[in-house]
């Protein structure tokens, strides 16, 4: 990572953040703080920029605590999650039907911006599919920065008051009471994972790569434990640094308009989300709180965070995310040549911050 004025600057910010948090006792401070102070400093026109290759290796860790949670007992509830899983695929179909004519008559974008912004994938994967077929990028990453941003704001609140679980769960183990044999082997699973997996080809490389190696060495009885508390907070402030900063150099008229679109389509989404979750619960294929998180169209990396503090069932929720994101990663292409939706002719994005952040 190359340490620039603008990086240093963002890092600074992000410390402040997640001191005023602690100090004044708000509830995920290594998450929350980052994100918000970033997310005013961005709107307050600071030159802030994203933390690049150690963001990425943050993400990792994730990918090593999902896949540790990934045991034999796991494995043998998958006949239960399959009926919970055989939803995803109406969930986005709804989304899609609802999502792409929202962005088309009340925001009037172009046919192929709209089939991008109302789907729910990755926020990596969608700009760069949506860039391939001649979408706006900008509006594109404003649409989805917006819909993580409102989801992981909003997800905390709604599971303490609606659900009344406490963010109360340890969420790891010091560094220094774990075994270093232990600490070796997620080490290894996060870099192997991460780098073979980009050499692959693999999406989302830096958190389905380490998972899957970890997985394998938690059901080959080799791995027993998720990372440490240090590196879980870690990766919580980067997480959080990075969803605020992807507002950097946004205009008065883009708040106003396509910031406030993609807050009015998340209000779909949260109501799509609640009557998927009821549908979970009332036919008790999952408690309350694990149903929620998994069809949460959130962040993998956010909702896996919350997870492991609200105690949820780590491995159910990312199973579903993964699910999600795997469908509309595949899908997305064909389903637009499918409902029609062409791509126009490329046109260079508005000046705007780079997608690390930078301008």
């Amino acid at each position: 990572m190359v340490f620039t004025r603008a990086r240093a600057t963002t890092l600074a910010v992000a410390g402040a953040g997640t001191a005023s948090f602690l100090l004044l006792d708000l509830p995920l401070p290594f998450l929350f703080g980052p994100m918000a102070a970033c997310l005013v400093a961005a709107l307050a026109g600071v030159r802030l920029q994203g933390a690049g290759v150690v963001g990425k290796a943050a993400r990792t860790v994730l990918g090593v605590a999902v896949g540790a949670a990934i045991t034999p007992a796991l494995l043998g509830e998958l006949s239960v999650m399959a009926a919970s899983l055989a939803l995803i695929p109406l969930y986005v179909l709804v989304i899609g039907v609802i999502g792409v004519p929202f962005f088309r008559r009340v925001a009037g974008f172009d046919p192929v911006t709209a089939y991008y912004a109302a789907m729910p994938g990755g926020f990596q994967d969608m700009i760069v599919f949506g860039e391939e077929a001649g979408a706006n990028v900008r509006v594109l990453s404003l649409i989805h920065a917006t819909r993580v941003l409102t989801i992981v704001t909003l997800a905390p609140v709604i599971i303490t008051q609606f659900y009344g679980v406490p963010f109360a769960n340890p969420i790891g183990a010091p560094a220094a009471t774990m075994p270093p044999l232990e600490l070796a082997l997620m080490v290894a699973a996060a870099v192997i994972g991460w780098k073979g997996g980009e050499r692959i080809g693999l999406f989302g490389a830096t958190i389905l790569g380490p998972m899957i190696l970890a997985a394998a060495l938690s059901l080959g009885d080799v791995l027993h434990m998720r990372p440490p508390r240090e590196a879980l907070y870690a990766a919580q402030f980067f997480i959080g640094l990075g969803v605020g900063v992807h507002y950097v150099g946004v205009t008065v008229r883009e708040l106003r308009h396509v910031v406030a679109i993609g807050a009015a389509f998340v209000v779909v989404l949260a109501a799509l989300a609640a009557a998927f979750t009821e549908i979970i619960v009332l036919t008790d294929l999952a408690p309350p709180v694990d149903a929620f998180l998994a069809y949460a169209p959130g962040g993998q990396a956010e909702m896996a965070v919350l997870a492991i503090i609200a105690g949820a069932d780590l491995g159910y929720v990312v199973a579903h995310h993964l699910a999600r994101l795997v469908l509309v990663i595949t899908g997305a292409p064909v389903a637009a040549r499918l409902m029609g939706i062409r791509p126009r002719p490329r046109v260079p994005a508005p000046p705007g911050p780079h997608r690390d952040g930078r301008r």
